[in-house]
């Protein structure tokens, strides 16, 4: 089953879109729903609960298929700020990149998430 939507997309494309527009003067109401819009993507894109993406303090998503967790904290995780978040997925951050700077952390065998990313392939996206 995939997971719930909260955020319709129409609403998070055009959060995703003017941030993509000015990342410096976007608010915060559409950070966070440009990145919460991203992790609801990446888990409809790449359904699983193997590895835990944390983007605070706006949001958190399973994804990618293979062992699950139940209790705790999950074997593979990434995190990192909503700013890297969201330009891995536009692609205009490489995986790579982001790990090399220290802007983005993650554990586990099944914590790289570059072949899931980016999502949009750095073109504007529009409807």
């Amino acid at each position: 089953m995939p997971p719930r939507r909260r955020i319709p997309p129409a609403r998070g494309r055009a959060a995703l879109l003017a941030w993509q527009t000015g990342p410096a003067e976007a608010d915060r109401s559409t950070l966070a729903m440009a990145v919460r819009y991203t992790l609801e993507e990446l888990a409809a894109r790449h359904p699983g609960r193997s590895v835990e993406i944390r983007v605070p303090p706006f949001g958190a998503a399973q994804a990618i298929a293979g062992p699950r967790h139940t209790r705790g904290t999950p074997p593979n995780v990434v995190e990192t700020d909503p700013q890297t978040w969201l330009a891995l997925a536009v692609g205009d951050l490489t995986w790579g990149d982001a790990v090399a700077s220290g802007a983005l952390r993650d554990s586990g065998v099944r914590a790289d998430l570059s072949a899931q990313l980016p999502l949009l392939d750095g073109e504007p996206f529009t409807e």
